[in-house]
Order: C-alpha cells, then sequence, then structure tokens
C-alpha cells in the first residue's frame, strides 16, 4: 500500500510504501535527518508524525492506516 508522505519544513513530498523505514524515505526525498548511532538510542534522527508520536526516524517504518502522512523534522545544530 502507497502512502504520501510530506516532510515539513522542507514541504517535500513522496510517495512510500507501508513498512519502508522513514530514513530511506526522507533519502529518496532529498530530505536530510541528521543520524547518529542508527539504532534509535541517541535520537538524532527524531522526527514528529502529525498527530502522533515522536519516532527515531532511523528504526521507525511508515505506518500503515495513512493515505497521506506528515513528518516535522527537528533541526538541531549538535548533530
Amino acid at each position: 500500500m502507497s502512502v504520501s508522505v510530506r516532510f515539513l519544513p522542507d514541504d517535500v513530498t513522496i510517495e512510500a510504501e507501508v513498512g519502508e523505514p522513514i530514513l530511506l524515505v526522507a533519502e529518496r526525498a532529498g530530505v536530510f535527518i541528521a543520524t547518529g548511532c542508527l539504532m534509535g538510542s541517541c535520537h538524532a534522527c527524531e522526527v514528529d508524525i502529525e498527530n502522533g508520536p515522536t519516532v527515531c526516524s532511523c528504526i521507525t517504518a511508515v505506518p500503515a492506516g495513512y493515505e497521506q502522512l506528515t513528518i516535522n523534522l527537528y533541526s538541531d545544530t549538535n548533530w
């Protein structure tokens, strides 16, 4: 199943498959998400799913149940 994923504040939208890692979807879209450990421990890659939780994009997949998913990126100058 395909989901339209919109990344803010870049305002970039791309089609993704349910179960596809959010970090890889962002890379395909040309959207930069800072990373650290790539295991979800350091929280460098945290993103906010609109009307949902804050998640680590390196270990979180595009969830089922959405036709459109908006993801808000954080900007942390430490990473």
